[in-house]
C-alpha cells in the first residue's frame, strides 16, 4: 500500500490505487487484507480507478480503541474523500454487509456490488450467530487467538480436519495476528440476520451475487439482499463457490459499474 488516507478518529488507513476512470473501493471480509481482494483490481482496472485498502485493524492500517461500525463507515468517507468525493463500492463476504451499511449511511456511493454476504437465512441461524459472538468475544478477551481463528473456520463451515492441518501451517501466524479483527467482522454482520430495514433505506443501485456451486442458503441471502433493497439485481455466477475467480466475476462487475 503505497498511500494513507486518515479517518474522523485519526486511524490512519492504507489504500494503492491501479487503473484510470470512475474510482471503484474494493472491501474485503474476515480474515483477510486488501491483498486478498487485489487479484479482482487486475480486471476492473482497466475500466476503472480501482481504490484497494486495508480495513482498520489489519494490514498496513491503523487502529483505534474503541471499535463501531460507525468508524469503519467513516473509514469508508475518508477513502471516498481521497478518490473525488464519490465511490463506486464492491464488498465480498462481510465485507459486502460493511459496502451496504455505508450505502444505507448515507455515503457519496454510485453503486453497490456485493458477493455473498453471509446473512444467516437458514432455521438456527440467529442462535448459531449469538453462539458465535458469545464465544469469540471470551476468546479474544482472554488472548486465545488460535482459538477465535477455529471459531471462524468453524462458522464458515470449514472441516474440523482442515481446521487441524491449517493449525500447522505457514499461514496460521497470519491469521492470529489479525484474529482480533474477527469481533470487527462479527459487529458488520450484527445479530447475523438480513438486515431488512436498513437494505431498504438504499437508494442506489444494488447488484447481490452469488456462485452456483455455493452453498444454498448463500444463493438465497443474495436473492434476499436484492429483493428487499429497492431496485436491487441479482446474479448467479455457473460453478463458482464462495472463493470466486476473479476473471469470472470481474465481467459482470464492469457491467453493473458501467451501467
Amino acid at each position: 500500500m503505497d498511500k494513507k488516507t486518515f479517518s474522523a478518529d485519526g486511524t490512519s488507513i492504507a489504500y494503492e490505487i491501479s487503473g484510470e476512470g470512475p474510482p471503484v473501493i474494493l472491501i474485503s471480509g474476515a480474515m483477510s487484507t486488501g491483498g486478498t481482494v487485489a487479484p479482482l483490481a487486475v480486471p476492473l482496472s482497466e475500466h476503472f480507478r480501482v481504490v484497494v485498502y486495508d480495513r482498520r485493524g489489519r494490514g498496513e492500517s491503523g487502529d483505534t480503541a474503541p471499535y463501531a461500525v460507525e468508524r469503519e463507515v467513516e473509514d469508508l468517507a475518508a477513502l471516498i474523500e481521497a478518490v473525488g468525493g464519490e465511490a463506486a463500492l464492491y464488498g465480498t463476504s462481510s465485507g459486502g454487509a460493511l459496502a451496504l451499511e455505508a450505502a444505507a449511511s448515507g455515503l457519496p456511493v454510485r453503486q453497490v456490488a456485493v458477493y455473498e454476504v453471509p446473512f444467516a437465512v437458514y432455521e438456527g441461524g440467529a442462535k448459531e450467530r449469538a453462539q458465535y459472538t458469545e464465544r469469540l468475544t471470551e476468546a479474544l478477551a482472554e488472548g486465545r487467538r488460535g482459538d477465535a481463528v477455529e471459531l471462524f473456520l468453524r462458522l464458515a463451515g470449514m472441516a474440523e480436519q482442515m481446521i487441524q492441518g491449517a493449525r500447522q501451517s505457514p499461514m496460521w501466524r497470519g491469521m492470529e495476528t489479525i484474529a482480533s479483527s474477527l469481533a470487527y467482522d462479527n459487529a458488520v454482520m450484527g445479530d447475523g440476520l438480513v438486515p431488512r430495514d436498513r437494505l431498504a433505506s438504499i437508494t442506489v443501485p444494488v447488484l447481490a451475487v452469488a456462485g452456483s456451486a455455493s452453498p444454498a442458503w448463500m444463493q438465497e441471502a443474495a436473492r434476499a439482499v436484492a429483493e428487499i433493497v429497492p431496485g436491487g439485481s441479482h446474479r448467479s455466477l455457473p460453478g463458482q463457490t464462495h472463493m470466486v475467480e476473479p476473471e469470472v466475476l470481474g465481467p459482470v462487475l464492469v457491467e453493473f459499474f458501467e451501467a
